[in-house]
């Protein structure tokens, strides 16, 4: 039976390239699918502790492309990338921000806190309760519950490189 609705295929084939990824010394970093114009996409970003380069997305691409036509999840047409998450990636779930403790972050929030929607900082992690994340702003500790966060992801000042 296939799985109804992205979350689902996405969680399916989460499920089905993990233990592959991980025999070949990646971590899915994320999965998705999502339809861009008339296409559908199923998106899989992989990292590991060295970084991804283009060699080790497309040899995971053809470690899993058999098994997920074999195990079929999803009944239409679509495209496969497999891709790394980059060095500004968006940070969607708790092990997500464990994982980048220590890095640039930008918090953009659905209303302004303060007179500002868009905070810049190091991550500094979760508060105890695991509802807020931290980050340190010029010295100061700022706490922004993850339900007023409309989006996290890393940043990287390009503007640095000579």
């Amino acid at each position: 039976m296939k799985p109804t609705g992205n979350k689902n295929i996405a969680s399916t084939v989460r499920e089905l390239v993990t233990p592959i990824a991980e025999e070949m010394g990646y971590f899915i970093w994320d999965v998705e699918f999502v339809k861009e114009g008339a296409d559908k996409y199923l998106r899989i970003t992989i990292d590991n502790e060295e970084g991804i380069n283009i060699e080790d997305c497309e040899k995971l691409h053809r470690a899993i492309d058999p098994v997920l036509d074999e195990a079929d999840p999803i009944a239409e047409a679509y495209i496969l990338e497999v891709s790394s998450p980059g060095i500004e990636r968006e940070l969607k779930c708790d092990d997500h921000i464990f994982a980048c403790v220590d890095w640039d972050v930008e918090v953009k929030l659905y209303a302004p806190k303060n007179g500002t929607k868009i905070y810049r900082g190091v991550l500094l992690g979760m508060d105890e309760s695991l509802e807020s994340v931290v980050i340190s702003q010029n010295g100061e500790e700022l706490a922004f519950k993850k339900s007023e966060i409309a989006k996290l992801s890393t940043y990287f000042d390009f503007g640095n490189l000579k």
